[in-house]
């Protein structure tokens, strides 16, 4: 994308007064490779360029897939007219043509675009010369252009790397040795580093000598490139050695800093990583991207009290002559992916057990250690388990898992080295079935990655959802078999709600969806590509003929691709193989994948035919795309006289706009979306939704509870959508007295509470006082009943969870009082009283209410161990309503001294559900913007989640107008993001909403 007029171009660079500034970004290329020094940083040495090289028909295809991030087709993306004649000129100039996203310009890039100098309008004769020279290569390369320029020329066949890391001044040296094998004729070698200092790059072809070669450096796109005089030949191999230091990150990505305080109060350092999904070339030299697998050996230099860990196990340990040792580990024993690769260094202790051939490890800080056992237990069942499920044995020696203390991420799958967050790790001996449920998920899921991610891998990010979606349904699956104890049914259930609930936004996108700049890389991290991913292939499995069909698609799928990448259809085409009944799975699925949204199934009937009609039910209609959105349904459906086993069930495909199925005159009702396994919302009509109310009334167990679940979010959505009056939404919650299940009683207190909230933020009190009658009214006496005391059963946890924490926000007498006495007893016996897990976050939130037990709690942050109490605890000093409370937990989240970074977006999330707090979250993220994004990459879920905690609850002009004018400005530092689109069109949404609700709010209510 992007442009100058040729002629213009070309003025800028004859002229005197250019500044480095207005050199074109795709410069990776253009430089004669014999002039020191040998790192050439492109972005700001212009005398790197005294003359352009030779258009060669194979240069302008130069560059290997190796950037698919960067290199991507022509005509795919709107330009303005000046960028566009740039871009063309840069690439026919031999300049390198690989990232046409102005999107990912750094703040801190030395590059920005300025405005076409106005006397540049009379070139030079010189100039017309290659102008006229230029115009005509363009016509005669268009051809070529559009054949080539996606070649991939050179891949890596092995890596090894040297690393010498120093925990005292937190810098490293490191050397890459790159072995590779060219595929096609080139004269050049892309690929990727960020933030490296290139000391010394040799390269050797075949079985010649040694050469010094010359690295150029373009910044801005965090990309090395070396050039040669002769053309390497396809079938040549070749190796690259790259000398280069660093500076440990201070970040989250790449190779970088930690630290933590152990027992004695010290200080201890450590440093890990974290690739997923650009940041190995922070690291290391590479071709950082999926599709560019290759093995690894690894070294690291420590001090002799560290211990290192990698991917895989270690092979020796010399000790070095400065008195360092370095450990060397095995060469991996698989192909994998860059950003897959692993190191830590750091004095972790571990507890082991064998598990089918593979050593199965937890390590963490020494303190912690007797918080391992439950991961170590739950990691060995789940790795039988998927060894089973499989029929692939987990490839590697050995399987690590390590709880990092500063860790942004909840986990991280690398292979044989899965990271952590302790949260998501480590369970105490009388943590709650609530809190296993939570590690047991993490682990499940990373697990599943070592087949759905590791061992079989996305070609590009695109097709995350192969990776995260698959992860996201095994997790559930899995712990269903192994540890049906933790119930994981209800909250699989409510995270398809949510996943559809975003789904539902013109902002949203397709599973699978174009992915062009590194900002849409992150932001690809989402419940599209987690939940709905992992949606879809619920519905896939539970449509297909057969107990195991499902099962042998995907076996067939991983033994097909192993070590190789795929892309959706591959997936379709495997289960296509195996079925049964010749079904084309693609033909199927293609409309789940290929278009953003869901389908609202709406339901007339007449005698015995029912009507059914699809529509895309898209919450915001303006400026959204007008074509004719249709998906293949698997409507499945019970009626009034069979509807709560599995074999009640009955299914009909609904392939085109509408379709008529047959049922006896005799049925009463019909619920569609048996047990909500459908990514799709269903609307009844006012006879439907009359028949399933009276049904609930006369016997609220006529239906499973995610079905009486799925109605609740249904008619919700629908009254979002503007289908259904609010009133219709208080009909079908009249039943709700009689209900005693948690995810029913969950979902109405969610759907409820946000518009509570909504109303708070508007300063509506009387409406707010209202709504809180009747949601005592409808669910008081269920508050009333919960117990206060140690509860075995999962579902029974998240019920009363639900229902005492919306009670006690809403200053429930009962609920305070309880939660207050319980608090008291806890700080009487000296932190020994135990408080049950799952009503920690309650009573810590009431207690922080008070100034002198806010005051208790800030001192057990800073000594508790544990870190799920920890957590529960800095929720609560967020919740207070003392403003300059919050300004401080607000600022020292920021700071990451007292309260790690990595917690900031909770953080906030917390200050913004409070009336006191959420226009000061929304002024702090405001003034803040800039080292928020030093912090978190711009479009990672982290950024992600602060906007949306910030804005969700917003719902007025005014609002709306500051929240649109403050992204607007942002540009490049965050204005594109899809999720600034999601803020405001919500925004937009909630407005419409209140506006044509309030009436009836007051009316009823």
């Amino acid at each position: 994308m992007y442009s100058l007029h040729i002629c213009r171009l070309l003025c800028a660079f004859h002229s005197n007064s250019s500044t480095h500034a207005n050199l074109p970004r795709n410069m990776i290329e253009n430089s004669m490779f014999e002039e020191e020094p040998d790192v050439v940083d492109l972005a700001k040495d212009s005398t790197a360029f005294p003359t352009f090289p030779a258009l060669d028909p194979d240069e302008v295809a130069y560059e290997p897939r190796s950037s698919r991030l960067l290199v991507r087709g022509l005509g795919e993306n709107d330009m303005d007219e000046d960028e566009e004649d740039c871009e063309s000129s840069a690439r026919l100039l031999g300049m390198s043509f690989m990232n046409r996203s102005s999107a990912h310009r750094s703040s801190s890039s030395p590059y920005t675009r300025q405005a076409p100098p106005r006397s540049c309008s009379r070139p030079s004769a010189r100039t017309m010369v290659v102008c006229v020279l230029f115009l005509v290569i363009v016509a005669s390369m268009t051809m070529v252009l559009k054949t080539t320029f996606t070649l991939i020329t050179i891949h890596p066949i092995s890596y090894d790397l040297t690393l010498n890391p120093n925990l005292d001044d937190m810098t490293f040296t490191g050397q890459t040795v790159i072995n590779m094998t060219v595929l096609h004729n080139t004269k050049r070698i892309v690929l990727h580093g960020a933030n490296l200092n290139i000391t010394k790059a040799t390269f050797k072809l075949g079985d010649g000598e040694v050469k010094d070669v010359t690295v150029l450096e373009y910044k801005p796109r965090q990309q090395l490139a070396v050039k040669f005089s002769e053309e390497l030949k396809a079938g040549q191999y070749c190796v690259l050695t790259l000398d280069y230091s660093a500076t440990l990150s201070h970040t989250y990505d790449g190779f970088y800093n930690s630290s933590y305080t152990d027992k004695d109060g010290n200080r201890r350092v450590l440093a890990a990583t974290q690739f997923e999904p650009l940041y190995a070339r922070k690291a290391f030299p590479c071709f950082d991207e999926p599709s560019f697998k290759a093995t690894f050996l690894i070294k690291i230099s420590r001090k002799q009290d560290y211990m290192t860990l990698s991917n895989m196990p270690k092979a020796k340990s010399t000790l070095l002559p400065n008195g360092l040792v370095q450990d060397e580990f095995e060469r991996t024993s698989v192909k994998m992916s860059t950003y897959l690769v692993a190191f830590i260094v750091s004095n972790f202790t571990p507890i082991s057990k064998n598990v089918s051939n593979t050593l199965v490890s937890v390590y963490s800080v020494p303190e912690k250690k007797e918080h391992t056992d439950y991961a170590l237990d739950t990691a060995s069942k789940l790795l039988e388990f998927y060894n089973s499920f499989f029929e692939i044995e987990y490839p590697l020696k050995k399987l690590d898992l390590v709880a990092i203390p500063d860790f942004l991420a909840g986990a991280m799958e690398n292979w044989g080295l899965i990271t952590f967050r302790e949260t998501t790790l480590l369970v105490g001996k009388e943590s709650s079935p609530l809190e296993k449920q939570v590690v047991a998920s993490v682990i499940a899921h990373e697990l599943a990655h070592q087949w759905f991610g590791n061992l079989v891998t996305m070609s590009w990010w695109n097709d995350l959802w192969l990776n995260e979606g698959f992860a996201t349904y095994m997790q559930y699956m899995s712990l269903q078999t192994v540890l049906p104890q933790l119930d994981t049914g209800n909250l699989f259930l409510s995270v398809r709600f949510r996943a559809m609930d975003k789904d539902a936004l013109n902002s949203s996108h397709s599973v699978s969806t174009e992915v062009n700049t590194p900002e849409q890389v992150e932001e690809m991290f989402d419940s599209v590509s987690y939940e709905k991913g992992a949606s879809i292939l619920l519905m896939l499995n539970t449509s297909l003929p057969g107990d195991q069909q499902f099962r042998k698609g995907i076996i067939e799928y991983l033994k097909e691709f192993s070590g190789a990448n795929t892309d959706t259809d591959d997936l379709w085409n495997s289960l296509t193989k195996v079925s049964t009944h010749h079904q084309n799975v693609s033909e199927m699925m293609n409309s789940w994948t290929s278009q953003k949204g869901f389908p609202l199934v709406t339901v007339s009937r007449n005698g015995d035919e029912v009507n059914l009609t699809q529509e895309h039910f898209l919450l915001t209609s303006e400026n959204a795309t007008h074509a004719s959105s249709l998906w293949n349904i698997p409507v499945t459906y019970v009626n009034d006289s069979c509807s709560l086993a599995p074999e009640c069930r009955q299914v009909f495909n609904l392939k085109t706009k509408s379709g008529t199925l047959k049922v006896p005159k005799s049925v009463k009702w019909l619920k569609l979306n048996y047990r909500n396994t459908g990514f799709y919302i269903v609307h009844y009509g006012n006879e439907g939704w009359a028949a399933l109310i009276d049904a609930l009334s006369k016997n609220v167990s006529v239906l499973t509870h995610e079905d009486r679940a799925s109605l609740i979010h249904n008619i919700f959505a629908l009254s979002r959508f503007g289908r259904v009056s609010f009133q219709q939404v208080l009909n079908v919650l009249e039943y709700m007295p009689s209900e005693t299940e948690s995810a029913p009683v969950t979902e109405a207190l969610l759907q409820l509470n946000r518009i509570y909230r909504l109303l708070d933020k508007r300063q509506e009190s009387g409406l707010v006082a209202r709504m809180r009658s009747y949601i005592l009214m409808h669910f008081g006496s269920l508050m009333k009943s919960q117990t206060w005391g140690e509860e075995k059963s999962v579902s029974k946890q998240e019920l009363r969870s639900s229902l005492l924490g919306m009670a006690c926000s809403m200053k429930e007498e009962n609920c305070t009082q309880q939660a207050k006495s319980l608090f008291k007893q806890y700080v009487d016996s000296n932190e020994t009283f135990r408080i049950p897990g799952d009503l920690q976050h309650v009573v810590f939130s009431v207690a922080a209410q008070s100034d002198k037990d806010w005051t208790t709690l800030h001192s057990m942050y800073e000594r508790v161990a544990y870190d799920a109490e920890k957590r529960k605890i800095l929720q609560a000093l967020a919740s207070t309503e003392d403003t300059r409370r919050l300004v401080w937990v607000l600022k020292a989240g920021l700071e990451g001294d007292i309260i790690q970074t990595q917690d900031l977006p909770l953080i906030i999330s917390t200050v913004c559900n409070g009336f006191a707090g959420y226009l000061f979250a929304w002024d702090f993220i405001q003034e803040n913007w800039d080292r928020l994004i030093e912090k978190f990459p711009v479009g990672s879920f982290a950024i992600q989640t602060i906007i949306k905690s910030a804005t969700s609850q917003f719902s007025t002009q005014a609002h709306l107008n500051q929240v649109q004018a403050f992204f607007s400005s942002l540009k490049e530092r965050g204005s594109q993001m899809r999720s600034v689109q999601e803020a405001l069109e919500t925004i937009r949404l909630n407005q419409r909403w209140m506006d044509e609700n309030l009436p009836t709010l007051r009316k009823r209510l």
